[in-house]
């Protein structure tokens, strides 16, 4: 499984941002969260999820706004799950912690480890992999995500190009600059990395 512990940034001096985002978190991600999302202490949170997608989901979402430190611990949590994150047990929660510790220091404030030993090396590559990806989208303009987060699912260029208020061919532009087809390639790559991750032992 995939644990997130998650800690707010300079919570002395923006206040707290937790409560407010909980709600939302909890409803935009609906049943992929197995377990949480739970205050665990002060402005720390966290949460359990089943899949790569979803983490990695839930990572990008997170990271993209600079307010959270973000640690993902993968491999066994005790099951059956409990009622909440804090009466939670497993090897997946111990390398969640030490990950947020180490994200707290890292230039997108983002680590990953794995309890296994045998899987610590991967999981090395897969965040040096996910570094890559959240360097991309740090420099990523205002102009690129706003083509960005438009232009998902069945959405086109034209369709974003008429609401944005440009020319097709200035949201190629943009899209390109944003390294968005970059990303919608690496994602998957991602995401199947983390299954691998979370699979049993070779």
């Amino acid at each position: 499984m995939f644990v997130l512990t998650i800690d707010q940034v300079d919570s002395r001096g923006t206040g707290d941002r937790v409560a407010g985002l909980l709600p939302g978190l909890a409803e935009r991600w609906g049943s992929r969260i197995l377990l949480g999302p739970d205050r665990t202490a002060g402005d720390e949170f966290q949460l359990v999820v089943g899949a790569g997608d979803a983490a990695l989901g839930i990572v990008l979402e997170l990271t993209r706004t600079e307010r959270w430190s973000v640690g993902l611990g993968v491999g066994e949590v005790a099951e059956p799950l409990p009622a909440t994150t804090r009466e939670a047990a497993g090897g997946a929660f111990v390398a969640a912690r030490t990950a947020v510790d180490r994200a707290k220091r890292a230039p997108h404030r983002f680590a990953l480890e794995a309890d296994r030993e045998a899987a610590r090396e991967q999981a090395g590559d897969v965040e040096a992999l996910t570094d890559l990806l959240l360097e991309v989208r740090a420099r990523r303009s205002a102009e690129g995500w706003a083509v960005a987060d438009r232009l998902d699912g069945d959405t086109t260029q034209v369709a974003v190009a008429r609401e944005l208020g440009i020319t097709p061919q200035a949201v190629s532009l943009r899209a390109r600059t944003a390294g968005l087809r970059l990303e919608s390639r690496a994602l998957p790559a991602l995401v199947r990395a983390l299954e691998r991750l979370d699979g049993p032992p070779a």
